[in-house]
């Protein structure tokens, strides 16, 4: 078992959790027992998972590239930040502009502790980190404020976060209000696990993953008409809600075999 800092907070370490799962499926070493038996069971129920993961990962570059780049969003808030790798959110978006700012928001005190240790902004921009659940909205963007300018455009970043919100607490209605409380302008980048894709393999990866999750993190995965309704409001970027690698892929981006069981989109707010 790895040791890792947590601040102070307590980790129950004996049940998975999806940062930690994630870590795992990406090969990452910030993770326990629990939840590589969770990484390593709902990846044999569906051998696409992983594949997924990572197509998941370069998604996230490409669209903050895409706002950076395009749309000239100079601020993020990313919800689910999840264990930082290489090329989160701020790396990316500062090397288009070193003076991007950056709010991290995640419910893993393990996430906490990487988060303060690694995502160091340059010295002309800005990175901050809020330990919290996506569905404590007011939180969020209370903390959010003090580092972001909430009048002018933002990058809400909500990419393979909600399927951890079940139907009961609404889903679509949070991202709904976190983009209402941003400016015109501003962007939302999301990305879901699909249910109307090996629908059979998804159902079963989620079963396993689900018996092995800590509480309230099951795992819901949504169909296309599900995840397209979270941009409802907003002027979807072409090419619409696509599979993950077919979300404006560059020259280097590998191209997954067979489909990859994840909707993705990006929507401006008008």
């Amino acid at each position: 078992m790895h040791e890792h800092p947590t601040g102070g907070t307590s980790v129950n370490s004996s049940v998975a959790h999806p940062a930690r799962v994630y870590n795992a499926w990406l090969g990452g070493r910030d993770n326990y027992p629990a939840d590589q038996e969770a990484a390593e069971l709902a990846a044999a129920a569906n051998p696409r998972i992983v594949p997924a993961v990572r197509a998941n990962r370069a998604f996230l570059g490409r669209a903050v590239r895409e706002l950076s780049g395009t749309a000239g969003i100079r601020q993020f808030l990313d919800i689910g930040t999840g264990i930082p790798t290489a090329d989160n959110t701020h790396e990316v978006a500062q090397r288009v502009d070193p003076g991007a700012r950056v709010v991290y928001v995640d419910n893993d005190p393990i996430v906490l502790a990487h988060a303060r240790a690694l995502l160091v902004s340059t010295p002309q921009g800005a990175t901050d980190y809020v330990e919290a659940d996506v569905r404590d909205v007011d939180r969020i963007l209370a903390v959010a404020r003090q580092t972001l300018d909430l009048s002018r455009p933002v990058g809400l970043m909500l990419v393979a976060i909600l399927q951890y919100v079940p139907d009961t607490d609404d889903p679509h209605a949070i991202a709904r209000e976190l983009l209402d409380a941003l400016a015109p302008g501003s962007h939302l980048v999301l990305s879901h696990p699909a249910a109307d894709i090996g629908a059979e393999e998804v159902v079963a990866s989620m079963r396993v993953y689900n018996e092995r999750a800590a509480e309230r993190a099951g795992a819901t995965p949504r169909t296309h008409a599900e995840v397209t309704r979270f941009f409802d409001g907003t002027d979807l970027l072409d090419p619409g809600v696509v599979e993950l690698p077919r979300w404006r892929p560059g020259p280097d981006d590998d191209s997954a075999p067979g489909r990859l069981p994840m909707w993705c989109g990006v929507g401006r707010r008008p």
